[in-house]
């Protein structure tokens, strides 16, 4: 079987890919909500993965409408010739003051905060979003979409990563205080849901390269 699985109905696939690197991901400095753009090296990152992806014959691309999100699907665009959705819902979460904060400030000022975050307790980061409201807005919208693919069709959902780690865990059934562990998303990295017979299953997560078969037992 080839790592696209033709020939073999795969079921539906979601592909949740992170955007390319912005200014404050190099600064360690929270975005969250606030509209950074991408650096010359984030383009340069979309675009290689765009090359990727794009061996995946997406059938449909939705994405946030931050701009670093916004342009890192563009690039897939221009490949596929797909139009682009956005939705706000996809966001990354609004966390308040923590926004424009480098993680030694954060930790710094609000080391309580932030360390009840890391322990799994529901923390609105500086005042912000609970990670279980931002699943609450981004799950439905993927899930919409996913809706309208073909049988064996695949949607790339362009975001951030902590609300695809949120995302990913309430498609999993997952409970919150465990979606921690799930780990963080590199720039221009994406994970790989794909639909069995008992629900979503996670393929793939924090890949740069493309889908391989699971050849074994478990697969």
């Amino acid at each position: 079987m080839s790592a696209t699985g033709e020939g073999v109905r795969r079921g539906r696939r979601l592909i949740l890919w992170r955007h390319g690197q912005t200014s404050w991901n190099v600064e360690r400095r929270f975005q969250g909500s606030t509209d950074v753009e991408l650096t010359a090296t984030g383009v340069a990152q979309a675009r290689r993965a765009a090359r990727l992806l794009a061996g995946l014959r997406p059938d449909a691309i939705v994405a946030s409408d931050l701009k670093r999100a916004a342009a890192t699907a563009a690039e897939l665009a221009a490949l596929t010739g797909l139009h682009v959705t956005h939705d706000e819902a996809l966001r990354e979460t609004y966390a308040g003051v923590w926004q424009g904060l480098t993680h030694d400030e954060i930790i710094a000022r609000y080391g309580d905060e932030y360390t009840a975050w890391k322990r799994g307790e529901p923390v609105r980061r500086g005042g912000g979003e609970l990670e279980t409201e931002v699943a609450d807005r981004a799950a439905p919208v993927v899930l919409r979409h996913a809706e309208k693919l073909p049988e064996d069709g695949t949607l790339v959902v362009v975001s951030h990563g902590g609300t695809i780690r949120t995302t990913i865990g309430r498609l999993l059934g997952l409970d919150p205080h465990n979606w921690e562990g799930l780990g963080g998303l590199t720039n221009c990295c994406w994970s790989v849901l794909g639909e069995g017979v008992r629900g979503w299953r996670l393929l793939e997560h924090n890949a740069g390269t493309l889908p391989e078969p699971v050849l074994g037992d478990d697969d």
